[in-house]
């Protein structure tokens, strides 16, 4: 693994990145962005789950107009996250706080498809409902106390990274 993560930070991408004074400071302004936007848009949704905001409009509705939102800052956030990796690929992989990031981004992914796959498809028997079932409330609970572990971990790296 490690001669593979060094030669990812070795691509001349990873090396402009991580040897421009503007270039990584730009990737992560955007990144920083785009999971604000990603976080805000999943937020607004797991709050109307868990019944406490949103609450006079349909739980499909507010999916339909928000996690468009979701999915296209999702991306972006991707991207740029990818590219801070790949600029000291060897010093994220070995960074707890990074692991734990990674591990909540998973968790948030299982549970948005256990949700998706299950508890969504029963949304026309509830959509309506201010105070939806208890698998609905309990996916927006997990998934908002990950996205909250996302943003507290992410920004934990920057304290945890060895200075270059």
């Amino acid at each position: 693994m490690s001669a593979f993560l060094t030669w990812l930070e070795n691509v001349w991408l990873s090396a402009l990145i991580r040897e421009s004074a503007l270039a990584f400071p730009i990737v992560e302004t955007i990144h920083v962005i785009a999971l604000a936007l990603v976080v805000g848009s999943i937020a607004i949704v797991d709050l109307r789950l868990l019944g406490l905001a949103s609450t006079d409009r349909t739980v499909s509705q507010l999916c339909r107009e928000v996690l468009s939102w979701t999915w296209g800052a999702f991306v972006l956030a991707v991207i740029t996250g990818v590219l801070m990796f790949a600029s000291h690929a060897n010093e994220y992989f070995a960074n707890t706080a990074f692991q734990v990031k990674i591990l909540l981004l998973l968790a948030a992914g299982i549970n948005m498809l256990a949700f998706q796959l299950v508890t969504y498809r029963g949304v026309a028997q509830w959509d309506r409902d201010a105070r939806l079932p208890l698998p609905a409330r309990i996916a927006g609970a997990i998934s908002l106390t990950c996205w909250i572990g996302v943003v507290f971990f992410g920004r934990w790296i920057g304290f945890t990274m060895t200075p270059s």
